[in-house]
């Protein structure tokens, strides 16, 4: 721990230096107060900044730019801005046309609707969006959870209209949250899955979907709809019989050159539009081969029919009645939280790499009322996936001109171009979500979790391992419940630890962490690294009392000056309530029962404002046995210590404070 040898701390001053009082902050109303704590809760960026000083009129126009952010990039777009946007819009949506369809049929859905929520969606978005990077669609992740939750309750092939409008319900809940979370500025909920979970989870659903996808590249019809790897790898082996070879070939073959395209593109940073357009020329070539083999005779399942025609309305078929509400209500919510995470994930990580912020809270909005209006016009879940958004990125994108872009091009698709869709392989649309699903399996973030945090490394494991062995939903709760074990047991056993001298100066640091650091006699001086709740004041209470225990057992042991003085270092102590006070005072004591005295450094003005009304400073410890820094304590403790005095200077003599 260090020796004993010094009389005062190497470096400090004369021991009858000056010492400041410590004194609590000015009482102020309750209504302030609790109007200051709503703000730091829900207003951190503080938003009406920009409205101080302002004429009405000036007001009613930033208010709409807030609410309506085209309105702030919109009278600045030109032409030159255009021909990037126009390029990115093309090129997302040769992505988004096939991803569109295969996602649907991930979520038991008729493959029409991928289509309906890459058009009004997109629109919607760049109206209300903050992101100039985000390209909105439906995401796998996103239409497995979908049709996992809503397969347990309604069976899609024998009621397919329930199950349809169940979706449209489900995706009108999610809207609802999202957009309530941003309007309440509530998007704090959202960081209980932390990034970790996120990864885990990820990778789960990830492997899952593309385990699932063997269906398609066997042509298995009959599939089950349990989404752990066990039932689903024994769905593919216990029908081997029933593989069909001509399938199995043309998935292999697509596959084979959609990572080709894929690995090229990662090697050649600048022909990223290879990889981006082999999706639809994959869903084009397979057509084609189909249409001119006449595969589909051949065991080859296609497509078939595709509605021409934009989206119908769907308003009217919300099913707000039991005992199907119920399912609808929790596949929105799990949906809803899942899809604003990745969302804003992946709008933050592009906003980063271009040196602009984006509003968490009006993303939130903007996802909520592109999913009501989804809800409304025959369009499922959707958010920004990280795919489509990382080619939009590269292809150059300005603005949200791009989804509006992409929106035409989905457009003009579902005018006219459905019917050539009609031959199209699921073969190529199982190879396509495959392919898209390696890129959610981010293998590199849980090496650099291990290396940087176990316990993380342990939720991304359990959330990962919960969803390929369990379900989704199983995945996602293990890792919540993991994540937040971990934030109560951060908050219920906060860290404690000694601190010394470090040598020729007035510091003190953790004996652990500097162990040159020197112990001060008669003293010990003890930090605490959170604020004093209901949830550890009786850890902290048995903690300071265990660290007295050993130090007076060390000093034995070593033959040293006895212990005279217990310094607690309150510096990361930011608040405290009722609970802590009373082991505050236990603690007190326990102290003088021992006949030691305890000492208090640095508290912070919460901390002394509660003490003080609880009157544990008046009537408890005393004013005097407060100091403003961890040096000026043990100055004064040591010069009592060498004095024979029993009490600090302040009660004796008025040059205390200042």
């Amino acid at each position: 721990m260090g020796t004993e040898d010094n009389t005062f701390p190497q470096g400090a001053e004369e021991p009858h230096r000056r010492h400041h009082a410590v004194e609590a902050p000015e009482p102020q109303p309750f209504l302030k107060s609790l109007q200051y704590s709503v703000k730091e809760t829900l207003f951190p960026d503080d938003p009406f900044r920009q409205f101080k000083n302002q004429t009405t009129s000036r007001q009613v126009v930033l208010g709409l730019k807030y609410f309506l952010p085209i309105l702030e990039w919109a009278p600045r777009y030109n032409f030159k801005l255009f021909k990037s946007d126009l390029i990115a819009g093309i090129t997302i949506a040769s992505l988004a046309i096939p991803q569109g369809i295969s996602y649907a049929k991930l979520a038991n859905l008729p493959p029409i609707l991928g289509l309906y929520s890459s058009f009004v969606p997109p629109l919607v978005y760049a109206v209300l969006g903050s992101s100039k990077d985000l390209a909105v669609g439906t995401v796998a992740v996103g239409s497995l959870l979908t049709g996992a939750m809503l397969s347990k309750e309604v069976d899609a092939e024998k009621d397919p209209k329930l199950y349809l409008h169940l979706a449209f319900t489900a995706t009108f809940f999610a809207g609802v949250l999202e957009a309530s979370l941003g309007i309440f500025r509530l998007g704090f909920i959202v960081d209980f899955l932390s990034h970790a979970t996120i990864v885990g989870f990820m990778g789960g659903a990830a492997t899952v979907v593309s385990l699932q996808q063997l269906k398609g590249i066997f042509g298995l019809k009959h599939f089950t709809e349990a989404t752990d790897v066990i039932s689903v790898m024994r769905s593919v082996f216990s029908q081997t019989h029933q593989w069909r070879w001509e399938s199995g070939v043309l998935g292999c073959c697509f596959l084979f050159f959609l990572l080709s395209t894929r690995y090229f593109s990662t090697k050649k940073p600048k022909f990223f539009w290879v990889a981006a357009m082999a999706p639809l020329t994959s869903v084009i070539l397979g057509s084609l081969l189909v249409y001119f083999t006449h595969a589909e005779r051949h065991g080859v399942q296609v497509i078939g029919d595709l509605k021409k025609g934009l989206n119908p309305l769907s308003v009217s078929d919300l099913v707000f009645t039991s005992p199907y509400m119920s399912t609808a209500l929790k596949t929105g919510l799990i949906t809803g939280i899942i899809a604003l995470a990745e969302g804003i994930a992946v709008g933050r990580s592009f906003a980063m790499f271009k040196n602009y912020n984006i509003d968490g809270n009006k993303e939130m909005i903007a996802f909520g009322m592109m999913n009501i209006v989804g809800s409304f016009t025959s369009c499922y879940l959707t958010t920004g996936p990280f795919s489509r958004s990382a080619v939009n990125f590269n292809a150059g994108c300005k603005t949200a001109v791009s989804n509006i872009v992409m929106a035409i091009a989905v457009m003009f698709t579902l005018l006219f171009l459905t019917p050539f869709f009609y031959y199209t392989p699921l073969v190529v649309l199982s190879s396509i979500i495959m392919v898209a699903m390696l890129g959610l399996i981010d293998y590199q973030a849980a090496i650099h979790l291990w290396k940087v945090d176990k316990f993380d490394f342990l939720v991304c494991m359990s959330a990962y391992f919960g969803v390929v062995f369990g379900s989704v939903e199983i995945g996602l709760v293990v890792a919540v419940v993991i994540s937040i074990a971990r934030l109560l047991l951060f908050v219920s056993r906060p860290r404690t630890a000694v601190k010394g001298n470090i040598p020729n100066t007035m510091i003190y640091r953790n004996t652990d962490q500097y162990p040159y650091s020197r112990i001060v006699p008669g003293l010990l001086i003890l930090e605490i690294d959170a604020p004093i709740y209901f949830a550890n004041a009786g850890y902290l209470r048995e903690r300071i009392t265990r660290w007295v225990d050993e130090e007076e057992d060390r000093i034995k042991a070593s033959g040293g000056n006895s212990l005279q003085y217990v310094i607690l270092d309150m510096s990361a102590v930011g608040n405290i309530d009722t609970s802590g006070i009373s082991m505050m005072e236990e603690i007190k004591k326990i102290m003088d029962r021992r006949e030691l005295k305890l000492v208090l450094a640095n508290p912070k003005g919460e901390v002394v404002k509660k003490l003080t009304r609880s009157k544990f400073i008046g009537e408890n410890l005393g004013k005097e046995w407060m100091f403003l820094t961890v040096g000026e304590a043990v100055e004064a403790c040591s010069f009592m210590l060498h004095t024979s005095k029993t009490e600090p200077a302040s009660k004796e003599e008025p040059w205390n404070n200042v």
